[in-house]
């Protein structure tokens, strides 16, 4: 049985990610004192999600819902981020609130994006024609032909965020409010969890030390199979992103553009003001790293860390330029990753307690829409942990195996580009991918 929980309670948070640096900051807010984050990596971790210079940031105009269907959940969600963007003072000074350009190349994509992704459709202008889409930007910005492209332009309510600073602002601000970081190998790495009478009761690290919690917060993100069985329930999946190198009066030019999304394509964001480096990624359903695992008939994606990317990313970044911007197609890749998020079938968390372990709290399934929630998303793990999450929430976020009896490590998840489906990433340490000297 769980012990009873006190503001004096030993919190353990098995990574900081994203979801982590949140439950940290949340919890130190509401006045937790013995909060402590393992992390096999310095803040902000190389291979977390948003150790990124931008990402998108949509939403930043949606109301609050009441209801308790998925829809209305799913508002809600977007409403608390928002307004932790808009309003606190940790993570405003990161928020753009730009406009967005969203697009769809194929009458499939055109059509999810519609009845998905836009919204109300009369916040935003239609986007027919080649000259439409230039005219979202400034002048000799967008001089591609756009070959296909239906899409729509809002002014106002999305937008990006910068990653790496908004996540080591959530960082700076916990410890400033006493929460203890522990980070880097060996003493951060943690080994395995401390299972014990059928419980969790903690964490031990590669350096032998063992870490007892009254409650363990496991917000490892795509590395959480690590150290638990998570009984098909997530996939870990990895996307492509790269850069090109920009003058100084070019990101000046670019300055405070609207995100351009293609559904089927790719996206990019103006260019990060310390670098002057432009980011896009190609888009499409995911990769995976597949391996057998031991005792199950299904085999296991697993996850690792590499500044390159497939070659065949790096063509359909080149492809996106073309048409988007030829002037800058040229342009080699001066820094490339692959970044990692644990999906769901359902595309819904999973934050709940064990079922087995009642001190384990479960924070995992970000299904590649996390990191926009790292303003909110740490109160609905701290609230889970209270046993005060709203039930509305509760219900979709469950621990949940019975719903993923099947394989589904193929199912593309309603995602588009690269024929639509889920890829295996090359097995081969330099064979398949690119070649860049990455030095940032």
């Amino acid at each position: 049985m769980a012990s009873t929980l006190t503001k004096q309670s030993q919190i353990l948070i098995v990574g900081g990610g994203t979801w982590g640096c949140s439950t940290a900051l949340h919890l130190a807010r509401r006045g937790y004192t013995n909060v402590t984050v393992l992390d096999a990596n310095h803040i902000p971790s190389p291979i977390s999600a948003g150790h990124d210079v931008n990402k998108l940031a949509g939403g930043l105009g949606t109301a609050d819902s009441k209801g308790d269907d998925e829809d209305s959940v799913w508002k809600a969600l977007t409403y608390a981020a928002a307004q932790g963007w808009l309003h606190d003072p940790v993570f405003q000074p990161f928020c753009h609130n730009t406009g967005a350009v969203m697009a769809g190349s194929t009458p499939k994509s055109i059509k999810q994006l519609v009845e998905d992704e836009i919204g109300d459709i009369d916040q935003y202008t239609p986007l027919n024609t080649a000259e439409d889409f230039r005219k979202t930007m400034p002048e000799g910005i967008l001089t591609g032909q756009f070959p296909g492209w239906k899409g729509f332009y809002k002014p106002t309510g999305s937008g990006w965020v910068h990653a790496r600073k908004a996540l080591k602002a959530a960082f700076e601000e916990s410890k400033r409010l006493g929460v203890k970081f522990i980070t880097g190998s060996p003493g951060g790495k943690v080994e395995s969890l401390l299972f014990e009478d059928g419980d969790v009761r903690g964490a031990k690290t590669a350096d032998g030390k063992e870490y007892r919690a009254d409650r363990t917060i496991l917000s490892a993100g795509a590395s959480a199979e690590f150290f638990l069985d998570f009984e098909n329930q997530i996939r870990p999946t990895a996307w492509t992103l790269g850069h090109i190198q920009m003058t100084a009066e070019e990101t000046k030019l670019y300055k405070e553009l609207p995100p351009l999304f293609n559904i089927n394509q790719g996206f990019f964001m103006e260019p990060d003001e310390d670098l002057h480096q432009l980011k896009m990624c190609d888009e499409h359903p995911g990769y995976c790293n597949w391996v057998d695992k031991p005792g199950s008939k299904y085999p296991q994606s697993i996850p690792f860390a590499k500044y390159q990317v497939p070659i065949e990313a790096e063509r359909r970044m080149k492809q996106f330029l073309k048409d988007i911007m030829p002037q800058l197609a040229d342009r080699p890749l001066v820094h490339a990753r692959i970044c990692w998020c644990a999906d769901t079938q359902d595309r819904m968390f999973l934050i709940t307690y064990h079922p087995r372990h009642p001190s384990l709290v479960i924070a995992s399934g970000d299904c590649g829409t996390g990191y926009k929630h790292i303003t909110s998303i740490g109160k609905f793990i701290s609230d889970c942990m209270e046993g005060t999450l709203e039930e509305r929430f509760a219900k979709f976020w469950r621990w949940r195996p019975e719903k993923f009896t099947e394989f589904w490590g193929k199912d593309p998840l309603d995602r588009f580009g690269a024929d639509d489906k889920i890829m295996d990433l090359p097995k081969g340490h330099v064979e398949g991918w690119t070649n860049i000297n990455n030095d940032n």
